[in-house]
């Protein structure tokens, strides 16, 4: 007997394995799977200039990093005590005006460069609602707690997001032309917004981005998270305790089919290697002075150097 219905998700053609170098953008969901590749030991990073939720923010900071348009004096403002800059994500903030600075565009240039050798790009977004800082009619990234009124908030269209994607895949072409992307909508609920103001929201994301692929269907494809928390993972028991974001094991479960639908036999069966040195790692003996703990260490020790033996990459 079947207590779920588990969604169809054919095979990817472009595969993932140790030798892949990804790059993930987006939601807070981004994190949740660049957390796994990390702890698997692939070659990975996300957000460097933080979380972003909406696809004009991922538009705008991919383009930036690609054309290496440096941020000025004029994208910065001061605010409770730290200069930000409304295209990033809050956590760059800094006390330093010329720290700050030089700090965005380094991560330009680290970004291009994550870009540019970048096997996959994973861009998860997250929303379809943003804001509008009225002094200069340009939708931000984040507001940095800077007072509601000076803001209009608005649904981006599916036109908008929709040219908003060609864009980005347009950008990373040019800039990798042998760059696969995964796009993915977050299942984290933004009920901020209203019940029905968040299903709206999810609805335009994915029509703009499955309009998006009859056109770019050779170099992009879509991962449904969002699908799989909504219809295999149907149950509150799924949401932590404020009720918006998928639990460890939601996670770990929507994990799992990525690896199904992205990662071949050979790369999962290292994974299970690795995952055996993490829990070897975590291990506290509480005799640590025994021959017993001391065979242990030495088996572990050997363990890590015969993977990084195969996979130079792979730090413990």
């Amino acid at each position: 007997m079947n207590f779920t219905t588990k969604i169809p998700i054919q095979k990817s053609s472009s595969k993932i394995d140790y030798h892949s170098i990804i790059t993930s953008f987006g939601s807070c969901f981004a994190v949740n799977i660049s957390e796994k590749f990390d702890f698997y030991k692939f070659q990975n990073s996300v957000n460097p200039f933080g979380i972003l939720f909406h696809p004009l923010a991922i538009e705008k900071i991919v383009l930036k990093a690609i054309n290496q348009e440096k941020f000025t004096e004029n994208d910065i403002f001061f605010h409770n005590e730290l200069w930000h800059c409304f295209d990033v994500h809050s956590d760059l903030g800094n006390e330093n005006k010329n720290e700050f600075l030089e700090n965005l565009n380094y991560l330009l240039e680290f970004t291009k460069e994550k870009i540019t050798q970048s096997t996959h790009l994973i861009i998860t977004y997250g929303t379809s609602w943003a804001y509008r800082y009225k002094a200069s009619n340009e939708i931000v990234a984040n507001c940095h707690k800077v007072p509601q009124n000076q803001f209009d908030k608005e649904i981006i269209s599916v036109e908008n997001i929709k040219k908003s994607i060609h864009n980005t895949i347009n950008s990373i072409q040019k800039a990798n032309p042998n760059c696969a992307i995964i796009f993915s909508i977050s299942p984290v609920r933004h009920l901020k917004d209203g019940f029905v103001e968040n299903q709206r929201s999810k609805a335009h994301l994915i029509a703009a981005l499955h309009s998006d692929f009859d056109v770019q269907h050779s170099i992009t494809s879509y991962f449904p998270s969002y699908e799989i928390m909504m219809d295999e993972l149907r149950d509150y028991r799924f949401y932590s305790e404020d009720m918006l974001h998928p639990t460890q094991v939601a996670i770990d479960y929507i994990w799992q089919r990525f690896s199904e639908t992205f990662l071949d036999e050979n790369t999962i069966s290292v994974m299970s290697q690795v995952e055996a040195v993490q829990k070897a790692l975590a291990h506290r003996p509480f005799y640590p002075n025994t021959e017993n703990h001391k065979k242990f260490q030495e088996n572990r020790t050997q363990m890590i150097l015969k993977l990084q033996e195969r996979f130079p990459n792979m730090t413990f």
